[in-house]
């Protein structure tokens, strides 16, 4: 005589109800978001452009306070496997940019994920881009870049007084960080499909220096006053989600928790996740965290002092 019952941990289950746990459970796997970070070599000073240690803290940090999410990081530099890129909702770059970006021979690729929909979120110098197809594709993509003899990277201190009502932006309150904050962007004309995250004035005399790639141009400098956008969500038409952030210089900016909260926000949206209306919560890293992740040999005088000072100055 054949049963349905079967037991499991002491306690009688029906096959038929275990059976349908499982399908369950594998529904709910293959429901998963999967986001995949790419970092780029480390070329800076300790606790700066610290791609790998950054894309690892954030996917841990995902991992813990999304569920559904899972998430995978390639370190120092683009994956050779293309099936790197499988299943994935979202595709993180973080990395130095400029005329020799990681990126610039893997454009077709990155093309068709776009296409399929996927989200991609690019951080700092990665946004860094030769004008012509790659700057092109990332106005298609994330709705703006940095575009060299157009936008400049002063390190200066920004004032984020006022934040839009948006996905990104939820339970993320005014702030105030020191970063080499990329502005005067190449947006996609009329701002078409991009919204403004984080927006600030900054000082003019980050406004003066000489024509140069990176330094300065007369269009920049005729904005004194102006506020200019750092940080901006894209809704592609053909479907798909942008995310530019062009902070992200320093390691210790994540100890700031509506820093964090803004770049968490950020991919999370991008792979399509609903953000809680008070945005992700994530755990405030301890300083010893952040020390012994960030990337470089730390200075014989490196301190804590020394590393909230380079993101929150004294007045």
């Amino acid at each position: 005589m054949s049963s349905d019952r079967s037991y499991s941990g002491g306690a009688l289950i029906s096959r038929r109800t275990l059976v349908a746990g499982l399908a369950g459970l594998s529904a709910l796997t293959a429901a998963k978001k999967r986001i995949v970070f790419i970092a780029g070599v480390k070329t800076h000073g300790y606790g700066e452009h610290s791609h790998n240690a950054g894309c690892l803290f954030l996917a841990k940090r995902l991992n813990e306070s999304v569920p559904g999410v899972e998430t995978a990081v390639h370190r120092d530099g683009w994956p050779a496997e293309p099936s790197y890129f499988d299943g994935a909702s979202a595709v993180v770059i973080y990395m130095d940019g400029g005329d020799k970006h990681p990126m610039l021979p893997h454009l077709e690729t990155l093309d068709a994920l776009m296409k399929r929909g996927v989200g991609l979120a690019v951080l700092h110098y990665a946004l860094v881009a030769p004008q012509g197809e790659p700057g092109d594709k990332l106005l298609q993509w994330i709705g703006g870049y940095y575009e060299t003899y157009w936008s400049v990277n002063p390190i200066w201190t920004a004032r984020f007084e006022r934040l839009p009502e948006h996905s990104v932006t939820r339970g993320v309150r005014p702030f105030t960080m020191r970063d080499e904050w990329y502005y005067h962007m190449r947006f996609r004309e009329n701002m078409d499909g991009v919204t403004p995250i984080l927006t600030a004035v900054p000082p003019d005399e980050t406004r003066q220096g000489p024509d140069g790639p990176h330094s300065g141009n007369p269009a920049v400098r005729s904005r004194k006053g102006m506020a200019e956008h750092v940080a901006w969500a894209y809704d592609r038409p053909g479907g798909g989600r942008g995310f530019g952030f062009t902070g992200a210089h320093y390691h210790w900016a994540l100890a700031d928790d509506n820093y964090r909260r803004v770049l968490l926000n950020g991919i999370a949206w991008i792979a399509g996740v609903d953000i809680p209306r008070d945005g992700i919560a994530s755990q405030t890293p301890s300083w010893k965290e952040l020390f012994e992740t960030a990337e470089g040999a730390m200075p014989a005088d490196f301190s804590r002092e020394k590393a909230e000072q380079a993101i929150h100055p004294r007045k």
